[in-house]
């Protein structure tokens, strides 16, 4: 069995298609549908259903893409360690909440250190960044809230305070019944830790507005549209300008860490090394953020949020 065979193989499962996998690989079908059954043939199975509008990887052919994909896999990285120096270069595709105000100046640093190297940035919640590495689909995220996955390496980067924003007016404990909590789409860790304290405090349906971008958030809480759970960090020059309040939560929800992950089985190429390394440099010269009192959840009911 040849790697070219598994690339073919791959190419008709995604494509289900003999004549589009000839197309993405420029070869002539009848070259794709020789090395296909060559393949059924070394391996005594049927991998795919024929039909008029092309091939469907039937069960057998599932096993074996899990496998094809695996060793492609593999193939990519070890080609790209070999590629890699100590002036690295390829591409290193990492995922990020929005939230990390810190973030741009770690990947400028980077950038400047190792200017080869083709750095794509994606955002996202928490809990998709997560599956896209167990995936692969990613090199490594920036996300919060992360407890242990036995598939998955982390590395602590800081602490973040999370506290209650809201316009210039005061908000009481009452508003969270009446006003919308602007949040971001499900998967956020913030969000969650957000649903789970009002939870424990008797607010079940809290009137809730999605958004994707912390900018729109941080937009409608100036405007009054409604309060929101993010970093104390991302608004520090909004409160000191006097455009925004903040509120402390309960520390076991205010208290969350932000942590890069990338998945622990995968061959750690220097460029990620390099990127690990920058991570760690930069923890190294970064003061921690400052944590400021918090209320105990009795407060809740006699004062201000």
């Amino acid at each position: 069995m040849e790697i070219k065979d598994l690339l073919i193989f791959q190419s008709v499962a995604h494509n289900g298609s003999i004549s589009k996998a000839a197309e993405e690989l420029n070869y002539v079908q009848s070259h794709i549908t020789a090395r296909i059954k060559s393949l059924e043939s070394k391996l005594q199975t049927q991998l795919f259903d024929r039909h008029s509008r092309g091939t469907t990887v039937n069960s057998e052919g599932e096993k074996l893409l899990v496998y094809t994909e695996k060793i492609l896999f593999m193939i990519e990285e070890m080609n790209k360690d070999f590629r890699d120096s100590e002036n690295p270069s390829g591409s290193l595709e990492i995922g990020t909440i929005e939230t990390i105000m810190k973030l741009p100046m770690v990947l400028s640093i980077f950038h400047k250190n190792f200017p080869n190297v083709d750095l794509t940035l994606k955002t996202g919640v928490s809990k998709d960044l997560i599956n896209q590495v167990l995936k692969n689909d990613l090199d490594g995220a920036f996300v919060t809230g992360f407890g242990k996955h036995p598939e998955i390496e982390q590395i602590d980067i800081f602490q973040e305070e999370l506290v209650i924003i809201s316009d210039r007016k005061t908000v009481y404990y009452e508003h969270f019944k009446t006003r919308p909590l602007l949040v971001f789409n499900s998967g956020c860790s913030y969000r969650t830790r957000l649903e789970n304290w009002l939870h424990e405090e008797g607010i079940m349906n809290p009137k809730i507005m999605e958004f994707g971008a912390l900018e729109t958030i941080l937009g409608g809480v100036v405007s009054g549209l409604g309060i929101s759970l993010v970093s104390r960090s991302a608004v520090s020059h909004l409160e000191a300008a006097g455009i925004i309040q903040c509120y402390p939560i309960p520390k076991e929800y205010s208290a969350i860490s932000t942590v890069f992950i990338r998945r622990a089985d995968t061959y750690l190429t220097n460029t990620m090394e390099k990127f690990i390394d920058t991570i760690n440099e930069f923890k190294k010269e970064s003061r921690p953020p400052l944590i400021t009192p918090i209320f105990n959840v009795s407060d809740y009911n006699k004062y201000p949020v």
